[in-house]
């Protein structure tokens, strides 16, 4: 599966083998479950994470491991990200440290429109 990654105004499209999209379930119900207590998102606490809000989550989670050249992770957040919304197209990360910034374009979304 492909999923565009836009990180300061680069793109790259990442080819995700479907393990990490199909098969690593118990691992996305972990991060779900971990969530489901809230988080810590940028400034804000936020009690109950949306699909939206945890797939920034995870998006932020792929920056880190983009950085850290941690390849496994990196592929395991782009899975759970098209795991949970599987009509994501693209994925502009903030890396301002604001993961609410982080806009998420999905196939059904009109022409420049992003879902925050």
């Amino acid at each position: 599966m492909k999923l565009k990654v836009t990180i300061e105004g680069r793109s790259k499209t990442l080819d995700i083998p479907s393990r990490y999209v199909d098969e690593a379930g118990e691992f996305f119900d972990k991060m779900d479950s971990d969530m489901d207590r809230g988080w810590q998102i940028g400034p804000e606490f936020i009690e109950s994470p949306d699909t939206i809000q945890r797939c920034q989550i995870a998006a932020d989670k792929m920056l880190a491991a983009i950085e850290s050249q941690n390849e496994n992770l990196m592929y395991l957040m782009a899975g759970y990200i098209l795991n949970r919304m599987p009509n994501v197209v693209e994925v502009d990360i903030d890396v301002n440290g604001d993961p609410l910034g982080t806009q998420i374009k999905t196939a059904d979304s009109t022409s420049g429109h992003h879902l925050h």
